[in-house]
């Protein structure tokens, strides 16, 4: 069977979903920058090249990783945690292109949360059949500075939970240039992306690129 080819037309204006207190979607606030967006992550990759890092608990994750900024988030078999330089070159992590900084300051302040600036960037690719298990993000020194997730390319079923990791999870599909954003009473709330389906996007191929932009120190 051919893969469904996504060449992302015009889509029909979509309003801004807020999911509960502190998280909302912002259906298509990054489309009209998202060519920019993948040539900065190109640019990245060339320097701090994607991995699949390791859970502490030994597991490969299927989704391969970068980082920009001042801070990188790195997991392996001593725990998850931020570093200010790549493991794996003995370098600091590129410089977070201004192009990625204007867009989350302003992304989280259309949802908001004015004044935020964020100093790592989590550059996510989901091949096809790849997925994030259900987690919170608390990683950050400061839990007040809310998160800003960026997608890219195929479309993908983000996995929204409560504060709890048995609480009733809702899909919420997630489209090429959506941002979705989610802080203060819902910072803490676990959250995951299904499995990627089949399919081709014009920029980005088989695969789903994420941007997710923290205020980690």
């Amino acid at each position: 069977m051919t893969a469904p080819l996504f060449d992302d037309p015009a889509q029909p204006p979509r309003a801004p979903q807020e999911l509960e207190p502190g998280a909302m979607v912002l259906p298509g606030f990054a489309h009209d920058q998202a060519a920019l967006l993948l040539q900065a992550v190109a640019a990245i990759a060339t320097r701090a090249p994607m991995r699949h890092l390791i859970t502490p608990g030994g597991l490969r994750m299927s989704v391969a990783m970068t980082n920009c900024g001042n801070l990188g988030w790195v997991s392996d078999r001593t725990g998850y945690r931020y570093a200010a330089v790549d493991p794996e070159s003995g370098h600091p992590w590129p410089l977070m292109p201004a192009c990625f900084e204007d867009l989350a300051r302003e992304a989280a302040a259309a949802a908001g949360y004015p004044g935020f600036t964020p100093d790592a960037c989590l550059i996510n690719r989901y091949a096809i059949g790849s997925r994030l298990s259900l987690h919170q993000d608390r990683d950050e020194r400061d839990l007040a500075h809310p998160i800003v997730s960026v997608s890219l390319g195929l479309p993908a079923s983000f996995l929204w939970g409560g504060r709890q990791r048995t609480a009733k999870v809702r899909r919420v599909a997630l489209l090429h240039g959506d941002v979705m954003v989610w802080g203060g009473p819902a910072r803490l709330h676990f959250h995951g992306v299904q499995r990627l389906a089949r399919g081709n996007h014009p920029l980005t191929g088989p695969c789903r690129i994420n941007l997710t932009f923290r205020k980690a120190d």
